[in-house]
């Protein structure tokens, strides 16, 4: 396999005012501030040799002093294009991040794994330093080197598993929720349904009786139902449940996999204020995400739609799915005292935002059905049910190569533009947002 080699390098800069001072020592590229803090700009370098839908590994090392903030001062960027020293990436073509890697105080690494979209024939990667008046760095000569190529993964048929309400007349007990959700489970995986989502507490919903009481082991002879049908029809399911652990009780999402072994839970954190929270369930303690083999799954359940944190620490762990069994959402009904009324709009805009403000797809499972959904990392609703169907699926793809206006990739931007130094009050125990008086 041919290597990409470098064949042009020369200073960028958008603007004369905010050019830093480039110095080039052999193979070492160097970048210091220029004393204002309009500064910005730095090396680029083509790299010649790249073919399209080939795989390469881009690593760029840097070492700087007096940057402040090398997450936010510093940057490696891929622009799969000959793209001229002033010009605005925007538009410019395929552009990518690299990811930041901090081995210690004055050495940054930045590498990602990246294939070459369609129609490329250049690869301009560049070095910059930006937002400071000080400072100084230099890089390594970058490596860019072609990879193996990665197999596409195929896409994953996913089922919102509701049953419809007026079927479920006369469930008073534990025993027939469990055949009414293992027949529906079952017409789903007959469906070609790999990715299975139940409601919030599915195995107790409607009986009679108090979480404490009702509450079941994980695993256990309740759970053995719907390990069979993952076993016999090669799915994984997602199934809500009051779980007993012991003497504590939690209101978990029991993932199940394809061999019928339970290879992970989910405990629901936010428990639901002025009920739920003072009934003796215990709440999670973090959001865990599961290597799984339809992708990184994480989970909420209910309440926790209603805290952002909530989803922005399964997007943090790097998932693509997150699975949301849940009875409803308070801002997604009437805003006024009575008795709830639903509001799709409402409800479609907190779930789109969940899953593009963490680039995942959402898979939701509502108990009175109505409104369950599947969305994905765009805001585009894959499916819907307005309450009639047992089930509904999507077809949805792992390998999506979506896009921005830009070029940049939605996850890339997304996450990239992050500036983690300054969210201190996500953590404060004593900020309360407006609440405060």
């Amino acid at each position: 396999m041919s290597q990409p080699t470098l064949d042009h390098a020369q200073p960028w800069f958008p603007h004369p005012q905010a050019a830093p001072r480039c110095e080039r020592d052999g193979d070492t590229f160097g970048i210091a501030a220029n004393g204002t803090r309009t500064c910005v700009g730095g090396w680029q370098l083509r790299f010649v040799g790249i073919e399209p839908g080939r795989r390469y590994r881009i690593v760029a090392d840097v070492t700087h002093d007096g940057v402040g903030e090398p997450r936010d001062q510093l940057r490696c960027s891929a622009h799969w294009s000959d793209l001229a020293p002033g010009a605005h990436p925007a538009g410019s073509g395929i552009n990518d991040d690299t990811l930041p890697h901090f081995d210690g105080p004055d050495h940054t690494r930045f590498a990602r794994e990246l294939a070459a979209p369609d129609g490329c024939e250049w690869l301009t990667l560049r070095l910059t330093l930006r937002w400071t008046a000080n400072g100084e760095t230099v890089w390594s000569p970058p490596v860019v080197e072609e990879i193996e190529p990665v197999e596409p993964r195929p896409p994953v048929r996913v089922a919102v598993v509701t049953g419809q309400v007026a079927r479920r007349s006369g469930i008073k007990t534990i025993a027939a929720n469990i055949e009414f959700y293992a027949g529906t489970c079952e017409a789903a995986c007959r469906a070609g349904a790999k990715l299975l989502v139940i409601p919030e507490i599915a195995l107790q919903w409607g009986v009679p009786g108090h979480g404490l009481d009702l509450a079941l082991p994980v695993p256990g002879p309740e759970t053995e139902v719907f390990a069979d049908l993952a076993r016999r029809y090669g799915a994984r399911l997602c199934l809500g449940m009051w779980e007993r652990d012991g003497d504590a009780v939690y209101n978990s999402a029991v993932l199940i996999a394809p061999s019928g072994e339970v290879d992970g839970i989910y405990h629901k954190v936010h428990l639901a204020a002025d009920g739920e929270d003072v009934s003796g369930t215990l709440p999670g303690d973090g959001f865990p995400v599961f290597d799984t083999e339809v992708g990184r799954i994480g989970c909420n359940i209910c309440m926790d739609s209603s805290c952002a944190e909530s989803s922005r620490m399964v997007g943090l762990g790097g998932a693509e799915w997150l699975l949301l069994p849940i009875m409803g959402d308070h801002r997604a009904d009437r805003f006024t005292p009575g008795p709830p009324i639903h509001n799709d709009g409402r409800w479609l805009a907190i779930q789109r935002t969940h899953a593009m403000d963490n680039q995942l797809t959402m898979v939701i499972a509502r108990n009175t059905v109505q409104a369950s959904c599947i969305i994905d990392r765009k805001g585009d609703v894959l499916a819907w049910n307005d309450g009639d169907q047992d089930f509904v699926l999507a077809d949805v793809p792992r390998d999506d190569g979506y896009r921005c206006w830009t070029g940049g990739c939605f996850r890339g931007t997304n996450w990239m533009q992050r500036r983690p130094g300054l969210y201190g009050a996500f953590v404060d125990v004593e900020c309360f947002g407006s609440a405060r008086p």
